[in-house]
């Protein structure tokens, strides 16, 4: 009876994601619409800070991996320039030239991640019973209204096929305008994702990231989707915040994007989702969602 309950809890917790279900489900209940309230907003913080926040982590992982960006810095000597310069700081060295960033210490993703925004996280077994895999806070401190993590996957828009990848997935997030995004790294969903990324490379310009599909993260905040949903022992401390990518969005920073969308003739922003905690949480903690999550 105990593995009923605990199945029946994490069918609770995320069937709201499961296509199959909302389809079924659509005209009886409006809450599985995400629906928000007219004169209520979707946002802890605003997208400006989103963005900031995401340039200053890809930044730093692109100086931390510049030895390895040649091919993209052949291309753009501008940005080359202006990278070496930020390396200079970096280093606090008066003059920093090509060579010998070749044998700067490499830091971690993680490591990066600590010394950029003040935390790491981690995937590991939830506190909760029956709930599998977890998010946590392993080292350092995060105030509140910090962009702590990021949903990944493929970008769907409404009238693209979902159906098979849904089927059996818990990891299909919807957007309050009705796009969804699987954030599965397993089976099709998978398969779909690396096709979709091998698409829409251009030369050595990668336009996302498919390191979330592998234990070896290049972007550690791509595990949103292991973020469990709250429950009445344990309160959220996470909010999703929809965002999209601005079209100026620098090209070469692109290659940490953990999305995709499935159809390139559609010419948009890319959507994003972004955790945004609303408290401290501290080393240690697990973070935890709530998908209703709304801001009045």
């Amino acid at each position: 009876s105990a593995m009923l309950r605990g199945l029946r809890r994490r069918w609770d917790a995320y069937k709201y994601r499961f296509v199959p279900w909302l389809a079924l489900n659509l005209r009886r209940k409006r809450r599985t619409l995400r629906y928000v309230p007219k004169g209520s907003q979707d946002k802890i913080i605003s997208d400006e800070d989103v963005f900031e926040t995401l340039l200053k982590i890809f930044k730093a992982l692109f100086i931390n991996d510049f030895s390895r960006q040649t091919h993209i810095l052949a291309l753009l000597p501008e940005v080359k320039c202006k990278y070496l310069e930020l390396l200079t700081v970096e280093q606090k060295r008066s003059e920093v030239n090509w060579c010998n960033t070749q044998s700067q210490h490499v830091f971690s993703p993680e490591e990066v991640l600590f010394n950029t925004l003040g935390f790491t996280i981690s995937r590991e077994r939830s506190s909760l019973v029956s709930a599998g895999t977890g998010v946590f806070v392993t080292k350092g401190f995060v105030p509140k209204g910090t962009v702590v993590s990021m949903y990944p996957g493929t970008v769907y828009r409404k009238h693209e096929p979902i159906f098979f990848q849904s089927l059996g997935n818990p990891f299909i997030f919807r957007c309050i305008d009705g796009i969804l995004i699987d954030g599965n790294d397993k089976g099709l969903s998978r398969s779909v994702y690396r096709s979709c990324s091998r698409r829409d490379q251009l030369g050595p310009f990668q336009t996302s990231n498919v390191s979330w599909l592998t234990a070896a993260l290049q972007n550690p905040l791509a595990v949103g989707q292991y973020v469990n949903s709250c429950s009445r022992e344990k309160a959220a401390n996470v909010c999703y915040q929809e965002f999209d990518v601005p079209g100026y969005f620098p090209v070469e920073l692109k290659q940490y994007l953990p999305n995709i969308v499935y159809s390139h003739d559609i010419e948009s922003h890319l959507r994003c989702v972004v955790l945004v905690t609303f408290r401290d949480i501290k080393q240690g903690e697990e973070l935890f969602s709530n998908y209703y999550t709304v801001v009045n």
